[in-house]
């Protein structure tokens, strides 16, 4: 439920309305769009409940539980005791999809310095289309990360012995974990 307060700190049900009824509801654009036109901000009266993390696999199932007669059937079909609550959970109150941790993989005792760049570089495995190379070259990590040089486990889980044997190092869209 969602209600609005204007800038001097007054709630709606103490101001007087065209309609003379206080100004609550459950639909957030509706409120949004009063706050705006009658110089306030937006409260939120109850708390949204926190959209549950799932597996592309449990969304899927999930995904398919909305487009069925009866979507609790159709998960409690596809999932053991354990992902059945989860799922409802996520089915209920939205869900978002758990992204794969990202790992570069720089090789050790293949840093130089550039001339060209004044800085320093350093090469990176990475995995181009069904093989490995040892001759991606970057910056530093946040570089390999531009250039696109990031795996996910399960790609180093099926590399080559050499890939393995070098120490990936997490990242995340804003640097090194």
């Amino acid at each position: 439920m969602y209600s609005f307060q204007d800038g001097d700190g007054f709630w709606w049900p103490l101001q007087k309305l065209r309609s003379g009824s206080p100004f609550v509801t459950p639909d957030e654009m509706a409120a949004k769009v009063t706050a705006t036109r009658n110089g306030g901000h937006v409260v939120t009266l109850v708390e949204e409940p926190k959209k549950v993390v799932l597996t592309k696999k449990q969304a899927k199932i999930v995904e398919k539980a909305r487009v069925n007669d009866i979507p609790a059937t159709y998960i409690s079909a596809r999932t053991n005791n354990g992902e059945e609550s989860l799922l409802i959970n996520a089915f209920v109150n939205g869900w978002t999809v758990e992204e794969p941790k990202r790992y570069v993989l720089p090789m050790p005792g293949t840093e130089y310095h550039t001339y060209q760049m004044h800085r320093n570089a350093q090469y990176y495995a990475v995995k181009g289309t069904g093989n490995w190379r040892p001759d991606a070259i970057a910056l530093g990590t946040d570089d390999a990360v531009k250039h696109g040089y990031t795996v996910t486990q399960s790609d180093i889980d099926a590399a080559p012995a050499w890939v393995k044997a070098i120490k990936p190092l997490e990242v995340t869209d804003d640097g090194i974990r």
